[in-house]
């Protein structure tokens, strides 16, 4: 098992195994291990794979994972496109992109849903009056200041960037003079949120519990499904190699990762010292890993077949921002039997 250092809360990511469709099912049956090189980002969300690793089902399907972490989903299409990863666990968003660059992969699960909300910093947050318009609190911050709102996300055609601007823009109405979109890694935009260098920003968990935890003055604004109606999050993306060439270790992983989320919606208290493990290693505690999963911002859902809709139509604004030249067809995008199998085995 390997192991590439791309961001600090990532200095747990240390996995191995695999996952089972059905007992004796998935590469041990086969009588040979079978690695693959995944990809994810560092948040709640990505929770699903390290609960299934722990728990074992990985390792008893004979599965291996070398994890790689990334600052947002945009920089992990760049390693699906040179073939250095078989999976990806990060925002949907991008997946359109890569899918417009030819890049063949397939959403085979999600893990959560309406993830990215928007936080206020404390110069930002007491604009934001009980009953006052977004777009007036917006007006009068820059008013005050002479400057408009500077609020961090990360790179266009992510998730948090088009949630972000879907929510300014078409929900809010904010004058565009009064932001500024700063685009960030998801560990600097949460330093900037803490240390003051942005007024606000997209945060995900558990980052939204650190942040509001370390500062009360930091208030959770907007929730996910406020900024984009059944917004999209996490998914769990196969390269089509890997589901030509290990279709039994792809099921696996899947099953496992199924499994996971529902076991983390019945017993958080159970995974949460594992989630504590994988994103902590002494920079998050047990305390806010627990504050995290039952945060209003945490929504864990596997069906992939519930957020084809919202996709479509994220892609649709994301042609109307600039971050996709043009919308690419979703019928091959998502392959839900995969996941549909896990249901049937479990």
């Amino acid at each position: 098992m390997t192991f590439t250092r791309r961001s600090i809360l990532g200095a747990g990511l240390i996995l191995g195994g695999g996952a089972v469709l059905t007992p004796g099912a998935g590469a041990r049956a086969q009588g040979r291990p079978v690695s693959l090189r995944v990809g994810v980002i560092p948040i709640l969300a990505a929770a699903p794979i390290f609960v299934a690793e722990r728990e074992g089902w990985l390792k008893a399907a004979g599965l291996t994972l070398s994890v790689t972490t990334f600052e947002s989903g945009p920089n992990m299409i760049q390693a699906l496109a040179s073939g250095t990863l078989d999976v990806y666990v990060a925002g949907v968003a991008p997946l359109g992109v890569a899918r417009s660059r030819g890049i063949d992969v397939k959403v085979v699960t999600a893990t959560a849903v309406e993830e990215n909300v928007f936080v206020a910093g404390p110069r930002l947050a007491r604009h934001f009056e009980p009953g006052l318009p977004p777009a007036e609190a917006f007006r009068r911050f820059r008013a005050a200041g002479g400057a408009p709102a500077r609020l961090a996300t990360q790179p266009l055609g992510s998730v948090p960037n088009t949630t972000l601007q879907h929510w300014l823009w078409e929900v809010a109405k904010v004058d565009p003079k009064d932001v500024a979109i700063v685009s960030m890694g998801i560990d600097a935009t949460q330093q900037a949120v803490l240390v003051g260098a942005v007024e606000g920003g997209t945060l995900r968990e558990p980052a939204v519990s650190i942040v509001t935890g370390r500062d009360p003055a930091i208030r959770l604004v907007a929730l996910g499904g406020a900024m984009f109606p059944s917004q999209p999050g996490t998914v769990v993306a196969l390269t089509r190699a890997l589901l030509d060439r290990e279709p039994e270790a792809a099921q696996a992983l899947v099953s496992g990762i199924v499994r996971a989320v529902d076991l983390i919606g019945r017993d958080p208290d159970r995974v949460a010292p594992v989630i504590e493990a994988a994103l902590g290693k002494g920079l998050v505690d047990g305390a806010t890993i627990r504050r995290a999963l039952a945060s209003p911002a945490t929504r864990f859902a596997a069906d992939p077949r519930a957020i084809v809709e919202a996709t479509a139509a994220m892609q649709r604004y994301q042609v109307q921002i600039g971050a996709l030249d043009r919308e690419v067809p979703l019928d091959g995008l998502f392959e839900p039997r995969l996941y549909e199998r896990a249901l049937a085995g479990r």
